[in-house]
């Protein structure tokens, strides 16, 4: 087993190994479909957030373990590299990994929970929630940042930004860390980072608005490139959509 912990965490690792153990006893806390398992885990001195990885397949399994690092060891690295660039989540606190003489078994990613109280998702599926707008701008704002930074968060979709609403103004912090790049950003890459998000179009002139003020580029140009990309995704998107379900069938 390969275990690792932040410093600051080191004391909790017998807890943690019991968690583990533990594991499957725990009732999953959120709806991740069958790719992985997110469970909600009360530590002696504070709430953790258990991410367990499907077991890769047999290919997977040897690269894991001799040419790529695991799913769980990215999305703790991420976090500290982000946490570094000044960008929230919620903090790191240890990743392991359990090999076999094949390959890669189960990986764990565990960081602290975070009380928040909205997601993207809200935005979407409440139009009138209150400061609608605002938080749309404050969250395309966020996102114009992480790429100034040179960050590509590829699952930059609707449940992995958590809000919280603060007295003035609103913080983000990104969860499932496990697919970013780390580079300098093409206006192309920036705007197709908004595809996954929503594919309504009042939504979506909001946020090309908001990022055309702060990338100093005119409006049509980005809400035109903006929904371009957008369209390529659902279409894509319910193409394979339609597939999986002949497949079934």
């Amino acid at each position: 087993m390969n275990f690792h912990l932040t410093k600051d965490f080191e004391y909790l690792k017998p807890e943690i190994v019991k968690a583990i153990s533990d594991f499957n006893t725990y009732e999953a806390d959120f709806d991740t479909g069958k790719r992985n398992s997110v469970k909600k885990i009360e530590l002696s001195d504070r709430i953790a957030i258990f991410k367990s990885f499907k077991r890769p397949n047999i290919i997977n399994q040897i690269a894991y373990k001799y040419f790529r690092k695991s799913k769980a060891k990215r999305s703790f690295e991420y976090a500290n590299k982000l946490l570094s660039l000044g960008i929230k989540t919620p903090p790191p606190i240890a990743y392991i990994e359990n090999f076999t003489f094949v390959g890669l078994q189960q990986s764990y990613y565990i960081s602290e929970f975070l009380e928040y109280d909205l997601t993207y998702r809200e935005l979407i599926h409440q139009p009138d929630y209150p400061n609608h707008e605002v938080i749309l701008r404050a969250f395309t704002k966020f996102t114009f940042n992480l790429h100034e930074k040179g960050v590509l968060f590829l699952d930059h979709s609707p449940g992995n930004t958590l809000i919280k609403i603060k007295d003035k103004g609103y913080d983000f912090f990104l969860v499932d860390l496990n697919r970013m790049k780390f580079k300098e950003l093409s206006f192309d890459e920036r705007i197709q980072n908004f595809a996954r998000l929503t594919s309504k179009k009042q939504m979506i002139e909001i946020m090309a608005d908001e990022y055309a003020k702060l990338f100093h580029k005119s409006f049509q140009e980005v809400y035109e490139t903006m929904l371009h990309y957008n369209k390529m995704f659902w279409v894509k998107r319910e193409r394979k959509k339609r597939l999986k379900k002949k497949f079934i069938k």
